[in-house]
């Protein structure tokens, strides 16, 4: 094999709760994560150093070189796996805006280090790469996954969770980057805090379908929200939008924002969703995608 080609799906929180924060200062996470079928790609061939390409429409506000977190999951994988190969060539086409809460930057450094270890048919440990990956950040180990899972702890804790019912999101994004790092910092958590109870038990009768998927969800949400509206006002516009549309299960931010998602029962919804929203507001980026 010379050439891997991994898709990089977008990640979208269902919901994020802040727990507490660790005496090291990290923040202890508990959050539902859907993948959507939409995404970037990551492509490797052999090579004798790595090497880094950018292609796709947001190409051009991506860190270059070993700013880039696929330059990171590359070298890492390298210096943590004594049998791979120093060195590959490495093209990432950009799809997905940059800094939007659906985690592009982290879903590009897991497709590399899925696509490298088939590249060069090195077998590494689950908890060996599980290292690997949540070194990178905290939701990289749930993107080596790429389905519905509950994600724990720093990022490292990643369970499986029932294939979801058929639903349907529309992605919305006001263009407007939004760092973490200042949102987990505007919540003011002290280390050592511990401030929220974990989500209500969640049971496979909520999968039954979206509307009993959905009526869980309301239950729970996404504690970095507030912070990142208060920041970001664009993204209390992009949810009211989608609260207004008729069909609409639930809006929510993902991540640590700017993009919402709004969730529907079918594709043809969530498609005249994405038209509208793409005539009616020519500066956001929309995609209606399925989540599994």
């Amino acid at each position: 094999m010379t050439v891997v080609t991994e898709f990089a799906a977008a990640k979208v929180n269902l919901f994020l709760h802040v727990l507490g924060r660790r005496e090291d200062g990290y923040h202890l996470l508990e959050s539902l994560v859907a993948f959507a079928d939409i995404g970037d790609e990551v492509t490797v061939a052999k090579g004798p150093t790595f090497t880094l390409s950018i292609s796709g429409p947001f190409a051009s506000e991506v860190p270059k070189g070993g700013d880039n977190i696929v330059m990171q999951a590359a070298e890492a994988l390298a210096h943590g796996v004594s049998a791979m190969p120093p060195g590959a060539e490495i093209a990432l086409h950009k799809s997905l805006p940059v800094a939007s809460g659906i985690g592009g930057g982290s879903a590009n450094a897991a497709a590399c280090l899925k696509g490298l270890l088939k590249l060069h048919d090195v077998p590494v440990s689950d908890a060996a790469l599980n290292q690997i990956a949540v070194g990178l950040g905290a939701d990289v180990p749930v993107c080596l996954r790429s389905k519905i899972s509950m994600m724990r702890g720093i990022g490292q804790i990643v369970e499986a969770e029932p294939d979801l019912p058929e639903i349907y999101a529309v992605l919305v994004n006001p263009r407007v980057a939004v760092p973490t790092g200042p949102i987990f910092q505007a919540m003011g958590l002290l280390h050592g805090a511990m401030v929220s109870e974990p989500a209500p038990a969640l049971s496979r009768t909520a999968f039954r379908d979206a509307h009993s998927f959905t009526d869980y969800l309301r239950q729970c949400r996404n504690d970095l929200e507030t912070p990142a509206t208060n920041m970001v006002r664009e993204i209390g516009d992009v949810q009211e939008a989608l609260f207004a549309v008729d069909g609409c299960l639930l809006a929510r931010m993902s991540g640590s924002g700017a993009t919402c998602f709004g969730l529907f029962v079918n594709q043809e919804e969530a498609l005249d969703v994405e038209a509208r929203f793409v005539s009616e507001h020519p500066n956001w980026w929309v995609r209606a995608a399925r989540l599994t």
